[in-house]
């Protein structure tokens, strides 16, 4: 059935009237669909339609089974390439809103990794007090719920999934339709490994190296860069990324390891000048969770810890903000962990915050929303202009953790190594079958995690690098727009470089000897205006589009006309491989609409004005160029 908050939700947001003429059955499965077209029922969903997208929003969910399964999915932007790639949230309170600045956040993270797949979200609106049996349902029903979208959107793990969780979606959809999969099924298990705090750890070194040329700027003019063995560090979040960049600190440069002065949690916080045992609290959080309480209680109040009064502990976590080091890194699930507004519900507010030079994000923190837009540049505008403190962007340093995710894609999965159709959804037969393979995915695995690991480094660090450059360059900027110009910059060189065949329509053709009302009937049941003439033996000898048809109702003609009347037959075309830009110059050169593409002497799809106004960001283009 569909969760209680999703369905109290969707019914404020939406009239019937949408619920009943847009609502799709598949079985069991139920789903409201919604493409940027849907400005205003999209704006109803706390959602705003811009030039990236969003491309598609899905409110999903199994009406027939007991236990409440439902979520929604964004698929943002597509044109760094199909699908989309990005995690799949589970919480109480997720809403399609929140997805999709999520969602957007991926579209900017996966640019600025330079890798060849969109942007998307999904979340699981999970119930109240759900036991662990509810718990694998839920996980397992949502996942065949996106099974539908899996040409357009792979999941992977996020704030309440893991790699476990990935695995479940494996069974259920297959290998290639999920990463950070189980090392027993080839996946680069970005929880266990650490690879979002492992692109952290990098944007944090590579800062240090490029930090002095911020001394042209005034407010970094007295700036003095520790050396990074000196570097002091605070981490706002000890779970599954900050945890793991107090280990990979100290694993990735043994000699020159910084020091890990405070952590939070949900339990509260500790603070040392002299330093946290990192490798403790790295143990207790495995075992545990939770560490800094357990840590005080266990530790300290009933231990032995010989500098007790070195040592700061407080249950309100947020507090932690108030301490000082050279660098904080965010890495709590709350994308507000500043503001200058007390209203907006900060983590901390600027005016308490302790001193610290550079902010590395390791937790999501971008949203579209133009509110929340703003209000990020009002906090940027204090915390970096007037207090001299760098901010590199969450989308430009977190991104590792898609980076190790995108390899199980980039570095296919053999053909072999690909479960059998007739085992998907048998857990148990699957099993055995991956035993049987162990040693192969076992190769896999290491194989996929050596190459993400070397294009992390040199993409992390190239981002750090042109963050300092364009804050340089442009002293007036904020470091949001210049990541967001990283970003932006590369959607826009890749969609320059795409070809007619990766945005065209289906071409719907009719045979030569029909009528106009065929013809009409055609047109009314697809989404273009265009509809290609064809021979018998199929060769295309004329179109007829939505005007032909008006003009030959405004003469009034009879509608069963045949279509060689209205047709037009000296027919513009080009080829799969003509760029974008060269269709767009066509269209407007020979003042046409639309246009077949062809492909040894056959149609193979249509291109038209909308649907390059709906799948490019040629106005995007126009801006930038």
């Amino acid at each position: 059935m569909i969760p209680l908050r999703m369905k109290q939700f969707l019914q404020e947001a939406l009239p019937a009237n949408v619920w009943k003429n847009r609502l799709i059955s598949d079985g069991p499965f139920r789903f409201l669909e919604f493409g940027p077209l849907d400005v205003d029922r999209l704006q109803r969903l706390g959602i705003r339609v811009d030039r990236l997208g969003p491309r598609l929003v899905a409110c999903m969910w199994n009406q027939d089974n007991p236990v409440q399964i439902g979520g929604f999915l964004v698929v943002d932007n597509l044109a760094m390439g199909q699908p989309s790639m990005g995690g799949t949230r589970m919480l109480e309170d997720i809403t399609p809103d929140i997805i999709h600045d999520l969602a957007r956040g991926m579209t900017l993270k996966n640019a600025a990794a330079d890798l060849p797949f969109g942007g998307g979200k999904s979340g699981i609106v999970c119930p109240e007090n759900m036991s662990e049996a509810d718990r694998y349902e839920i996980i397992r029903g949502f996942g065949q719920l996106l099974n539908r979208y899996k040409d357009i959107y792979i999941p992977g793990p996020d704030v309440g999934t893991n790699d476990a969780d990935m695995k479940t979606f494996a069974i259920e959809n297959g290998l290639n339709n999920v990463v950070s999969k189980p090392g027993d099924m080839g996946g680069n298990r970005i929880d266990e490994l650490g690879g979002a705090a492992n692109g952290i750890v990098v944007a944090t070194k590579a800062l240090l190296a490029h930090l002095p040329k911020l001394r042209q700027l005034p407010q970094f003019a007295n700036m003095k860069i520790p050396n990074p063995s000196d570097l002091d560090v605070l981490i706002q979040g000890f779970g599954a990324v900050g945890a793991h960049v107090a280990r990979i600190f100290h694993e990735y440069d043994p000699e020159n390891s910084p020091i890990i002065k405070g952590i939070s949690d949900a339990t509260g916080y500790l603070f040392n000048r002299e330093g946290l045992p990192w490798q403790k609290l790295f143990e207790l959080w495995k075992q545990f969770g939770t560490v800094t309480q357990k840590y005080y209680h266990d530790m300290i109040v009933h231990g032995t810890h010989s500098k007790l009064q070195e040592m700061v502990y407080s249950n309100w976590a947020n507090n932690l903000l108030t301490e000082s080091a050279f660098c904080l890194i965010p890495a709590s699930p709350v994308f507000n962990y500043l503001d200058v507004d007390p209203a907006t519900n900060p983590s901390m507010t600027v005016d308490r915050m302790g001193e610290w030079r550079i902010i590395v994000e390791g937790a999501n923190t971008y949203s579209p929303n133009p509110v929340r837009k703003a209000e990020r540049k009002r906090m940027e505008r204090h915390v970096y202009r007037d207090k001299g403190t760098l901010i590199a962007t969450d989308y430009l340093v977190n991104s590792g953790g898609v980076i190790y995710a995108a390899h199980e894609r980039i570095i296919p999965t053999p053909d072999h190594l690909l479960i059998p159709k007739t085992l998907l959804g048998h857990s148990r037969k699957i099993e055995a079958w991956l035993e049987k393979n162990k040693d192969d995915f076992a190769a896999l695995a290491e194989k996929r995690r050596r190459t993400a690991v070397k294009k992390l480094e040199t993409v992390i660090r190239r981002n750090m690098e042109e963050l300092i450059d364009g804050l340089c360059k442009d002293a007036d900027s904020l470091p949001c727009e210049i990541a967001e110009k990283i970003s932006v910059q590369r959607i826009a060189s890749m969609e320059k470089s795409r070809k007619a065949r990766d945005i065209m329509a289906l071409a719907p053709t009719i045979n030569v000897d029909k009528s106009i009302t065929d013809a009409a009937n055609l047109l009314v049941n697809t989404s273009v205006s265009i509809v290609t003439v064809v021979s018998q033996k199929g060769k295309l000898i004329g179109i007829v589009t939505n005007w032909d048809i008006t003009k030959a109702m405004a003469s009034q003609m009879p509608m069963d006309t045949p279509l060689t009347k209205v047709m037009t037959a000296d027919v513009i075309t080009t080829g799969p491989d003509a760029t974008i830009i060269d269709c767009i110059r066509m269209l407007e050169n020979h003042e046409i609409s639309a246009m077949p593409i062809v492909d040894d002497n056959k149609v193979v799809g249509v291109i038209s004005g909308d649907i390059l106004a709906r799948q490019t960001l040629f106005r995007l283009l126009q801006t930038m160029t």
